[in-house]
């Protein structure tokens, strides 16, 4: 998912500078950035086999995503637009709120056109190009996950800053690391474990906890951006986000704030780790519960 921040003067600056296309749209990526690009998707495509849905898998093979260089959005839109009318739009690292469910309201998924560097393999603050395209862009030729996404954009375009800290829970536990019984088993289909190397293997361990996905729980669940998931949600089908979009999303966050948050199943984060929390107007979708306020690598 890409983080949006606060559009005011105390927002966190981000650290990475997004590339700009040329007059024919097209981004001149570096030698290095290629090479970090096929590092990282050799290294996933390896781990994720026999992982993940098969929907993702089917995304994968329409985008036809190259292994030796970063791709061109063009490219990307072209398959994207054709199956569920998805595009991307390219943005800076750090995006308003507003502007963050504006896109996805309008089926314009924001991909920050930066790519880790090499000693960022395994750790990065905020989403890059590869979490973007790689973890998420083959999901959005599914159907139910496309009208899904849009959904939440629109529902979170029109919502409350002190509501949207639930929609990012929800988004958290479905969009980023949700998980889906098949007939072949339980897969992945979330992009923040898709993208990530120690995820994919811990999400499927024996080690987090797995519960039957329920919009209301999701809502009610705090997380933390810079752990492994303790806990994820499993879809009995895909369909069930496509029936989600068609629910009062907003009567559910009423529910949740009136029932209240669970039992955090992490510890605080170190006081040292710890930034001042955001006020409502400044909290980020990703970093809204007990110090999630540093963009964490789940994508890494």
């Amino acid at each position: 998912m890409h983080a949006p921040s606060s559009p005011t003067p105390s927002a966190k600056a981000t650290a990475y500078q997004a590339r700009e296309p040329d007059a024919a749209g097209v981004i001149h990526w570096s030698e290095v950035e290629n090479r970090t690009w096929q590092t990282l998707m050799e290294r996933q495509l390896t781990l994720i086999e026999g992982r993940v849905c098969q929907q993702y898998l089917d995304g994968l093979e329409r985008l036809a995503l190259p292994t030796d260089r970063i791709p061109q959005l063009g490219d990307v839109d072209r398959v994207l637009e054709q199956a569920t009318g998805w595009k991307t739009a390219q943005v800076p690292a750090l995006i308003p709120f507003d502007t963050f469910f504006q896109l996805l309201a309008n089926r314009r998924f924001p991909v920050a056109t930066f790519i880790r560097t090499p000693e960022e393999l395994d750790y990065l603050k905020e989403p890059d190009i590869f979490h973007e395209i790689f973890g998420h862009c083959p999901m959005l030729t599914n159907e139910a996950f496309a009208e899904f996404t849009a959904t939440y954009g629109r529902i979170g375009l029109a919502a409350e800053p002190k509501d949207r800290v639930y929609l990012a829970r929800l988004y958290w536990m479905t969009v980023e690391f949700g998980l889906v019984d098949t007939p072949d088993g339980r897969r992945i289909y979330g992009g923040g474990i898709i993208s990530s190397p120690k995820e994919t293997l811990h999400a499927l361990s024996d080690t987090p906890v797995h519960a039957p996905f329920d919009a209301l729980d999701a809502l009610r669940t705090p997380y933390r951006i810079d752990i492994l998931q303790p806990l994820y949600y499993v879809l009995d089908s895909l369909d069930r986000l496509e029936e989600l979009s068609q629910r009062d999303l907003m009567a559910l966050v009423e529910e949740a704030k009136a029932q209240g948050l669970f039992k955090p199943r992490f510890p605080p984060k170190p006081k040292s780790e710890t930034e001042p929390r955001p006020t409502a107007d400044e909290a980020r979708p990703t970093g809204s519960d007990d110090a999630d306020n540093d963009r964490r690598s789940e994508h890494a």
